[in-house]
């Protein structure tokens, strides 16, 4: 674990002292250079600089993950997007930083506190098709492109099991390269996360919203998460202003069952956990979970229902315990499999 840092102000700021942090200076937020990443974290932003009185500038900050033309399958996952920002964090260079939750490794390093899980946006996974056509409508041998292997398993699950043939098309790039695809005739659709069509204003272009029956999302998608240094005690209360207890849970749960099946973020595993209503009152907490061969042929697709966990710890038993059923069923001779 990395010595305790002095908190320091922002450089390059005209009368900012140094050694000492002002109470006004702008607090320095990391964010991914890509437009869906710079519109959540402007959203934050805002939250931040309501609660802290502070205002808050983005440092952009390019990562690996935003480089490569590889596969992400092929250079480790969706983790490579967080490496640079959190190894900004850790030198000091930014004050705090926003994540997908969906990109956040498993695994939490001490030096660093996942400060706040905001209210979670729509977990749901979208198509966006040509002629604003349904998935239920694409043609036989339809091309749809995405970079996950987990909505390729489930969606040529789906597909043989309704007499449909799908081509599922391996693809990379930002919305709009992807949107462009089926724009230029590449393709017939797409599937993206909702939540990030949403947070930049581009929900009109979806076609159709897949229902989590169909395609189960990645754990802890549609929720963000806010990373500051574990030592900033005063950054970790005030960015915890912004934490939603239930989403924390809810993607506590997905992300113990994704490290219990000990499967990265580029994995074939889909997970959900939410609420159970009695009326006004939760009364409990469904966890749903499947991995599957990309080519859909093998899935293994279980739930498990419980009290709303109240701790941390209770949240983690929940998503183990439908990793262990899971895993006697099989799911672990299905984690390889790569889409070829």
């Amino acid at each position: 674990m990395s010595e305790p840092r002095e908190p320091r102000a922002p450089q390059g700021q005209a009368g900012a002292p140094q050694g000492r942090p002002d109470e006004k200076a702008a607090l320095r937020l990391g964010t991914r250079r890509s437009k869906l990443a710079m519109a959540q974290s402007g959203l934050v932003a805002q939250a931040v600089s309501q609660v802290t009185g502070r205002p808050v500038e983005l440092v952009e900050i390019t990562t690996y993950g935003d480089t490569s033309r590889e596969h992400l399958a092929q250079i480790g996952g969706t983790g490579v997007f967080v490496t640079a920002l959190r190894e900004a964090l850790l030198l000091g260079e930014i004050d705090f930083a926003v994540h997908s939750l969906k990109d956040l490794p498993t695994g939490q390093p001490d030096e660093l506190a996942l400060a706040a899980v905001p209210l979670r946006e729509d977990p749901r996974d979208v198509l966006v098709a040509r002629d604003g056509l349904r998935f239920e409508e694409l043609p036989d041998g339809a091309r749809v492109g995405t970079g996950s292997p987990r909505r390729m398993a489930q969606l040529n699950a789906y597909a043989r099991n309704h007499g449909m043939t799908i081509e599922t098309v391996p693809i990379r790039g930002n919305v709009d390269t992807r949107i462009g695809y089926v724009r230029s005739g590449e393709l017939d659709a797409v599937v993206l996360a909702a939540a990030g069509l949403g947070r930049l204003g581009r929900t009109e272009e979806v076609t159709d919203f897949l229902s989590v029956d169909i395609v189960l999302p990645a754990p802890g998608q549609g929720a963000l998460a806010i990373e500051c240094a574990a030592d900033n005690a005063d950054l970790v209360a005030a960015l915890g202003e912004l934490d939603d207890p239930f989403t924390r849970a809810a993607v506590t749960a997905e992300r113990s069952l994704l490290a219990a099946l000990e499967a990265g973020c580029s994995a074939p595993v889909g997970a959900l956990a939410d609420l159970l209503a009695d009326g006004q009152i939760v009364k409990e907490m469904r966890l749903r979970g499947v991995v599957g061969t990309t080519d859909g042929t093998t899935l293994v697709q279980l739930s498990t229902t419980g009290p709303v966990p109240e701790t941390h710890d209770q949240a983690m038993a929940l998503g183990r315990e439908l990793a262990a059923e899971m895993l006697a069923k099989g799911a672990a001779g299905l984690m390889g499999e790569r889409a070829h």
